[in-house]
């Protein structure tokens, strides 16, 4: 089965990584990872796509351009030789922004898709398509050879990749309101200059804020996470986050907006781990949660079983064969 992204690289995203592994090790399944040359000229039994909007960009107008007309060609040879299309659903929607000749390759894919991989049970689903749940793998395992220091009292963290949906703006103006002599590390790349710079100026406002305005590797990942006795993420929306669980995989409790999806986290991990906060973020929100994980009240570890990679790999190929089944046999949708 082919897969949408490349062989994977020290930047590659733990997720795709640690679900290539856990298909591979599957009984009867070849994976194939990303290239135009094999996706076109290769015959695979499913395309299994996560981000598909990747698929039509580039760094230039002409390499977007290739892309777009590679895209096309590869929905035409899967359509020819009857390859169903699988899709993760990470995101609810397409990205802001894009031109309209990649909404409509978008499009194409979506009408080609034959079924849908939900990563929690939240996930909207649309009438007349076919949708499998897998929840998204915890990172234990990835991370599990890395030093791991001990919280230091009172440090709240942000760390990941640093976008303007993620709300660290807001957090580091909110914490020059909390008390007391609690600290605040933001670690992660910002996603552009004029965002780092907003960020260095709200961080020198306050003495006890710091910034660690860069790429993360994992062993550097590990040890912001575990220094934190509480991670905050602000986001302005979440659905699914990796960076909520990369926290949990730790054993750092979380600090985050209250939704659906986190609630039913709160309830699937155990008490003390996920706290929540309605409306927009406030310091009183921070100084509960401090109070709340300075306090006996939760086990050693969250309870993550439910996302057992060797499970997630099974129910992978299981939901692959549905979607063969279902395009080419007529089997149930």
């Amino acid at each position: 089965m082919q897969q949408s992204f490349p062989r994977p690289r020290p930047t590659t995203n733990p997720y795709l990584v640690m679900l290539a592994r856990s298909v591979a090790a599957q009984p009867g399944v070849e994976l194939r990872t990303f290239s135009w040359r094999a996706a076109l000229t290769r015959r695979a039994d499913v395309f299994h796509v996560h981000w598909p909007e990747i698929l039509v960009s580039g760094q230039s107008p002409l390499k977007k351009l290739v892309r777009q007309v590679l895209t096309l060609l590869l929905v035409a040879k899967l359509a020819a030789t009857r390859t169903p299309i699988v899709r993760t659903l990470h995101n609810l929607e397409r990205p802001s922004g894009i031109s309209r000749r990649e909404r409509i390759l978008l499009g194409l894919i979506e009408r080609r898709t034959t079924l849908w991989i939900r990563l929690n049970d939240e996930t909207p689903e649309q009438p007349g398509r076919s949708y499998e749940l897998i929840p998204h793998g915890h990172y234990r395992d990835w991370f599990e050879s890395y030093a791991k220091p001990a919280a230091e009292p009172g440090r709240v963290g942000f760390v990941g990749l640093i976008r303007r949906y993620k709300g660290v703006e807001e957090l580091l103006q909110v914490f020059r309101s909390v008390p007391g002599p609690s600290t605040l590390h933001v670690a992660g790349r910002p996603s552009t200059p004029e965002l780092a710079g907003r960020l260095t100026d709200l961080a020198d406002a306050d003495e006890r804020v710091s910034l660690d305005l860069r790429f993360l590797d994992d062993a550097d990942l590990v040890t912001n996470v575990r220094k934190a006795s509480l991670v905050v993420l602000p986001y302005r929306e979440m659905h699914n986050s990796g960076g909520v669980l990369t926290a949990l995989s730790l054993d750092r409790p979380v600090l985050v907006p209250s939704n659906p999806v986190t609630e039913r986290l709160a309830e699937e991990t155990g008490p003390g781990w996920v706290h929540r906060y309605d409306g927009d973020l406030d310091a009183n929100d921070i100084e509960r949660a401090l109070a709340e994980v300075s306090t006996a009240g939760r086990g050693d570890h969250p309870d993550l079983s439910e996302r057992d990679w060797d499970d997630a790999g099974r129910r992978h190929v299981d939901a692959y064969r549905r979607a063969v089944a279902v395009l080419r046999g007529g089997g149930p949708r």
